[in-house]
């Protein structure tokens, strides 16, 4: 019997990673800190998020366009549509986690792309997203985890990055085990206008 095979992944998700260069300049920090100021609700017992839930509207112009980019980036290399879509952020918010508090497993309903810059993080900082397919799988305890076997993956935060994924996707937010920072994050959820589908798959539907 021979112990030659070979493994490949399929129908992979898309975690899509970015860095901005530069830290937030003093006007961004100021507007940060007035959103926060000016009204925040309660997430969970130590998780809040701005009562403003539309703050590209009016605040964060630069850091709006950065973001703007890289939805754009993602549709072309991602999704690498045959007609363009036009994606627009319908949603933004700052969520605020104080020391000893987290944020629940969630997903982003009504939305394709949602989207979570890093304001504030501590080392060791991380998102974890789950496994959409971990309700099906058989439940086996591994010897190891690896990237076959486990239900849900932890991805590294810190200052200035943003992560785009599906908004289908699962994901919560571990414990913020600093005493005396605040774990601060931008999010945000998009739509796009456009053509799905097509005429002949019985599925085609225009956006304007």
């Amino acid at each position: 019997m021979t112990n030659d095979f070979e493994m490949v992944g399929i129908f992979p998700c898309p975690i899509y990673i970015a860095t901005r260069d530069l830290d937030l300049d003093s006007t961004e920090e100021k507007e940060i800190e007035d959103l926060i100021t000016d009204g925040i609700c309660k997430d969970g017992d130590l998780d809040y998020h701005t009562e403003n839930t539309n703050i590209f509207d009016t605040s964060l112009k630069n850091l709006k366009e950065f973001c703007e980019h890289h939805i754009k980036n993602y549709a072309k290399e991602i999704l690498n549509a045959e007609e363009e879509l036009n994606f627009y952020i319908t949603q933004s918010w700052l969520n605020v986690v104080e020391s000893g508090g987290n944020i629940k497993r969630h997903l982003h309903s009504n939305s394709i792309i949602s989207g979570c810059f890093y304001v504030s993080t501590e080392k060791d900082d991380a998102i974890l997203f789950n496994d959409p397919n971990r309700k099906i799988k058989l439940q086996v305890e591994p010897n190891e985890y690896n990237d076959w076997n486990s239900g849900a993956c932890h991805f590294p935060v810190i200052n200035n990055r943003l992560l785009l994924f599906p908004s289908w996707l699962e994901h919560e937010v571990m414990s913020n085990k600093s005493a005396t920072t605040k774990r601060i994050s931008l999010a945000f959820n998009t739509f796009a206008t456009g053509v799905f589908g097509n005429r002949g798959g019985l599925n085609n539907l225009i956006l304007k």
